[in-house]
C-alpha cells in the first residue's frame, strides 16, 4: 500500500514539475538542486560579512554585529522565494541575495550621512515594488521579448566568462597583484598552496567524470574537493588568508571558510531581523533626488540582471523557444520582483536571480523542483549554519568553471560577419567579466546595437522598447556625473 501511495506521489510530482516532459528524472532534480545549493550556499557565510561589518549613516552596525542573525535571515529568505520560484514559475532558478547589489547598498546607500540600514532597507523594498508593478503591466517582459535572440545569445555567453572568472577568482587561481598589471596568476604568477591544489583536483575530476559520461559529475566533485580540503586542513592547518579585520596575513590560505568540521552542525537561528525597515525614512534623509536616483540605479542593475540569468540558465537548459524566451516568463519575473521585496523587508538586502543555477542544470536540472530542493536546503542552512560554512570556495568554484565552459559554446550562435549584431554582442560578452558586472555587459551591447542600427540608416529596424531601454542605460553609465549635475 505504501508503495503505491509513493508512486502515486512521484507521478504527480512529474506532473506538476513536467520532469520527465522536459526529459529529466527525480534524481537529476535532486541531484542538480543539491549541486546548485553548494555553489552558492555561500552567500549565507559571505552576505553578512558585507552588509554586517559597515556602519550605517548614524555609525550602528545592522544586527549590532551579530553575523549569525544575518545568516539566519538571509539564508531564510532565499530558502522561501527559491521554494516560491520553484513551485509558481516551474523554473530551475535559485535566489538569495544579490551579491554586488548588496555591496552597494551597504556602501552606497546605507552609509550615506543620516541613512539608518532600516532606510536602506525601504528602497529596497521600493525598487522591489516598482519593478513588480512593471511585470504585472507586462513592461518588464515586453522589454525581455525585444531583445534581439542573438543578443540573448551573446548575454549567456558573457555570463558564462563571468561566472568562470568568478570562480578562478574566488579559488585564488586569478588574483590582483600589487604591481601595476589588473591580474596575475596564483602568487607572484605561480599556482600556490594546498587549497589551490583542492580547486584543481575539483576541476580536473568533474571534468574527467563528465568526459565519461557519469551523472552526478559536479555534485561529486563538490562533494570529493570538499572532503580532501577537510582532510588538508585537519593535517596541515592551513587556515584562511584573511584575518578578522580582512587583512590578508595568509596568501596561500582558504579563500573564504576554512574546512574545519564544528563542535556543532546544529544553532537554533534567531530571525530578529525580519521587518526591520522603514519604507519612506530615506527620504526626510537624502531628498527626493537623491532617493530617486539611488532606486533607479538599483532598479536598473535589478530589472537587467534577472533577464540575463534566466536566459543563460533556459539556453544551458534547452528551455527556450525559437525566440530565446524561457517557459513561464512573466512568473518567473513576478517572484524575482517579489524576492527584491522580501530581501528588503528581510533586511538582508534585494534578492535575485542566482547564475550558480547553471551548476544545477549542469547536472542535469530542467524544472522547478530542483529549485524546491535549494530552497529546502536553505532553510535546513538556517540551522546548519556551521555545516554550511565547511565547505570552502576552492572546493564549489570548479563547478563554475565547467558551467562557463558549457556557455561558452553557444558563441557559434553568433553571426560573426554582420557588424550590427557582432560588435554589440562582444561588447556584451567581454564587459561582463572585465567589469564584473552583468548590467554594464547589457547596457553596452544595448547601447552599441541602437547606434550602429542608426549609423546604418535602419532605424526602423530597432524597436521602440529598445530605444527606450538603450536611453535609460545611458543615464545609468552616466550616473555620477549626472549626480553632480543636479547637487545630489
Amino acid at each position: 500500500m505504501s508503495t503505491v501511495t509513493t508512486d502515486s506521489q512521484a507521478n504527480g510530482l512529474d506532473r506538476y514539475f513536467q520532469i520527465t516532459k522536459r526529459g529529466s528524472t527525480l534524481s537529476r532534480e535532486v541531484r542538480g538542486g543539491i549541486a546548485t545549493f553548494f555553489t552558492m550556499a555561500y552567500i549565507v557565510v559571505l552576505n553578512p560579512l558585507i552588509i554586517g561589518t559597515v556602519p550605517d549613516g548614524t555609525g550602528e552596525f545592522l544586527a549590532d554585529g551579530d553575523l549569525s542573525k544575518i545568516a539566519a535571515a538571509t539564508a531564510l529568505v532565499a530558502g522561501i522565494m527559491t521554494i516560491v520560484m520553484g513551485v509558481v514559475a516551474n523554473y530551475p532558478l535559485a535566489l538569495a541575495t544579490g551579491l554586488g547589489l548588496n555591496a552597494f547598498v551597504a556602501y552606497g546607500i546605507a552609509n550615506l550621512d543620516g541613512v539608518t540600514w532600516a532606510d536602506a532597507m525601504g528602497l529596497v523594498v521600493l525598487e522591489g515594488l516598482i519593478i513588480l508593478i512593471l511585470v504585472l503591466t507586462g513592461f518588464r517582459e515586453a522589454v525581455f521579448r525585444a531583445i534581439p535572440s542573438q543578443l540573448k545569445t551573446a548575454i549567456s555567453v558573457g555570463i558564462g566568462l563571468f561566472i568562470t572568472i568568478i570562480g578562478l577568482v574566488d579559488a585564488g587561481v586569478i588574483r590582483k597583484p600589487a604591481g601595476p598589471v589588473p591580474l596575475e596568476l596564483g602568487v607572484g604568477g605561480f599556482l600556490a598552496g594546498w587549497p589551490t591544489l583542492v580547486f584543481v583536483i575539483g576541476l580536473l575530476t568533474i571534468i574527467s567524470l563528465m568526459a565519461l559520461r557519469v551523472q552526478g559529475a559536479i555534485l561529486y566533485g563538490i562533494v570529493g574537493s570538499t572532503l580532501l580540503a577537510i582532510v588538508l586542513e585537519a593535517w596541515l592547518n592551513i587556515g584562511t588568508q584573511t584575518d578578522a579585520t580582512g587583512e590578508v596575513v595568509n596568501p596561500t590560505g582558504w579563500g573564504l571558510t576554512s574546512p574545519t568540521l564544528p563542535d556543532s552542525i546544529v544553532q537554533t537561528p534567531d530571525f530578529g531581523l525580519l521587518g526591520q525597515f522603514n519604507l519612506l525614512g530615506s527620504f526626510s534623509a537624502l531628498g527626493g533626488v537623491s532617493v530617486f536616483l539611488l532606486v533607479f540605479t538599483l532598479m536598473l542593475a535589478d530589472f537587467f540582471d534577472t533577464m540575463g540569468t534566466m536566459v543563460a540558465v533556459g539556453s544551458e537548459a534547452g528551455l527556450l523557444d525559437e525566440e530565446g524566451n524561457p517557459p513561464n516568463t512573466r512568473r518567473i519575473l513576478v517572484v524575482d520582483s517579489l524576492a527584491a521585496v522580501a530581501g528588503g523587508a528581510g533586511s538582508v538586502s534585494s534578492n535575485t536571480a542566482y547564475i550558480e543555477s547553471a551548476s544545477g542544470v549542469g547536472e542535469g536540472a530542467r524544472t522547478g523542483f530542483s529549485s524546491v530542493v535549494v530552497g529546502i536546503m536553505f532553510l535546513l542552512a538556517t540551522f546548519l549554519s556551521p555545516l554550511v560554512a565547511i565547505v570552502p570556495y576552492e572546493a564549489a568554484t570548479p563547478a563554475l568553471v565547467i558551467v562557463g565552459f558549457l556557455m561558452m559554446q553557444q558563441v557559434k550562435d553568433i553571426d560573426w560577419d554582420d557588424i550590427e549584431i557582432a560588435f554589440p554582442a562582444f561588447l556584451t560578452i567581454v564587459f561582463m567579466p572585465f567589469t564584473y558586472s552583468i548590467t554594464a555587459g547589457i547596457g553596452a551591447g544595448f547601447v552599441a546595437y541602437v547606434l550602429l542600427k542608426v549609423v546604418r540608416g535602419k532605424v526602423r529596424a530597432i524597436h521602440p522598447l529598445m530605444w527606450l531601454v538603450a536611453g535609460l542605460f545611458v543615464i545609468y553609465f552616466a550616473i555620477d556625473p549626472i549626480r553632480g549635475w543636479l547637487g545630489a
